[in-house]
């Protein structure tokens, strides 16, 4: 039998108001999640799948599929600069900080995106395309509509707090999937560890890319309405599995949860190859709902992952809950 808890403590956190952005959602669980194989689409575990949550930096894989497309369309180059607008220059960090009128190459735009989750260069990636925030925002609700992301709506490019700026673990997976499908040609930067920018390293929030063998992306956020969320893909002899967590109360909790549903999900699928039939559910003890309380001591200094947290171990799925075993 396999028994291990998971979800530790919330670490240091610092103190900070919540915003008034977040009051609509504030009063319920933030948690939810969904494990889905995405080749096949199967729905391998779903929890809360449909209620309204807010994406935080997760957003930015929807900005980046728009710049996909349109890279992909001609419309755009690699080598395009795109310009820091005033408007860009003063969102809320994690951020590059460019100045007013400063220029970065496209392709090294959507890398900082990818991995800083540099809220700045996002702004200025979707004036880049649409030519005002606002007007790649309408584009980025179309699109998911589109893609079948039929409970979210979008009007900022990043995913800093907004309470019109809602979506579901279900439309996330969705979105995840698209953007391994549409285009495996560009989904490689989710998978960078750290870019080189200027001579500087920026490092990948996502660590589950250095923590869990197989996982080759998809992008973590935080913000204190939306806790820590985290959509990750991991392939494996040649199966790929998306997991989607949103709501967790930190950053090694959120991880710590992903990675025992992807390792959930693969020890499910080798057993059924086995000819035993059985679920994820059977075999992962599921967290309780997070409750506001946890989630109004965390900091919202920044949309990316800080403060930051031991690494989290990789462990074997967790026993099933009529086993007694809780994740705490």
């Amino acid at each position: 039998m396999r028994s291990q808890c998971l979800l530790v403590g919330l670490g240091a956190v610092l103190a900070t108001a919540v915003p008034v952005a977040a009051s609509s959602l504030y009063t319920v669980p933030k948690y939810a999640a969904m494990l889905v194989n995405a080749q096949t689409g199967e729905i391998l575990y779903a929890r809360q799948a449909d209620a309204p949550r807010f994406p935080a930096s997760i957003t930015k894989v929807l900005t980046l599929y728009l710049a996909f497309e349109q890279l992909a369309k001609g419309n755009m180059r690699s080598d395009d600069l795109v310009m820091i607008s005033r408007h860009a220059a003063t969102q809320a960090p994690s951020k590059l900080g460019l100045r007013v009128g400063a220029t970065i190459p496209l392709k090294t735009a959507i890398d900082v995106i990818a991995t800083k989750s540099a809220n700045d260069i996002a702004v200025a990636l979707a004036e880049h395309i649409a030519g005002s925030e606002s007007a790649f925002a309408a584009q980025m609700t179309t699109t998911a509509r589109r893609l079948g992301m039929m409970s979210s709506q979008f009007v900022n490019a990043t995913g800093l707090p907004d309470a019109r700026q809602l979506t579901t673990a279900r439309d996330i997976a969705t979105l995840s999937r698209a953007i391994v499908r549409d285009f495996p040609q560009f989904y490689r930067v989710f998978s960078q560890v750290s870019v080189d920018y200027e001579g500087h390293a920026i490092e990948n929030h996502n660590h589950l890319l250095t923590t869990l063998p197989g996982v080759d992306g998809i992008k973590t956020g935080f913000t204190t309405a939306a806790g820590f969320t985290l959509a990750a893909s991991k392939a494996e002899n040649g199966t790929r599995l998306i997991a989607v967590v949103l709501g967790g109360p930190s950053r090694l909790a959120r991880d710590g949860n992903v990675t025992n549903l992807l390792d959930t999900g693969f020890y499910v699928l080798g057993q059924r190859a086995r000819g035993e039939y059985t679920t994820v559910a059977a075999n992962f003890a599921e967290p309780e709902d997070l409750n506001d309380g946890t989630l109004a001591a965390l900091s919202e200094t920044t949309i990316s992952d800080a403060p930051t947290l031991a690494m989290v171990p990789r462990v074997p799925p967790l026993l099933a809950r009529g086993t007694g075993a809780r994740v705490h």
